[in-house]
């Protein structure tokens, strides 16, 4: 005699969806919930469980990776002002000028790089 029950077979303990967590919007957070469910045929919950699950977090900037910002920000200051002098006085004058900043740039964004990749 065969005891098999029909139906679904039952989930592991880590497959089952058994804590809740509750969230607040407003209402246009809330109906745009709704049109991107709706637009991809799914619950408001099966999109919010996508989001959790395939969303990335990235860390804050630290302070060493916003000092590197501003000095990129005033590097780039600088390279407009050479290439304004470039584009009045000739460009052999401000070459070496150019290149130590574009260097300097680069120093910059590899340090910045290999912050990130520690992290």
């Amino acid at each position: 005699m065969n005891n098999k029950k029909g139906g679904r077979p039952k989930l592991s303990p880590a497959e089952k969806l058994k804590y809740r967590v509750a969230v607040k919007l407003c209402t246009q957070d809330f109906y745009t919930l709704k049109v991107k469910a709706a637009q991809a045929g799914m619950t408001c919950t099966e999109v919010a469980r996508l989001a959790i699950t395939s969303c990335q977090i990235r860390q804050r900037f630290t302070a060493e990776q916003m000092d590197c910002i501003r000095k990129l920000s005033g590097m780039g200051n600088n390279l407009n002002q050479i290439t304004r002098r470039a584009n009045a006085e000739g460009y052999t004058n401000v070459r070496a000028e150019y290149f130590y900043l574009a260097d300097k740039i680069d120093d910059v964004l590899n340090q910045m790089e290999n912050d990130s990749k520690n992290s």
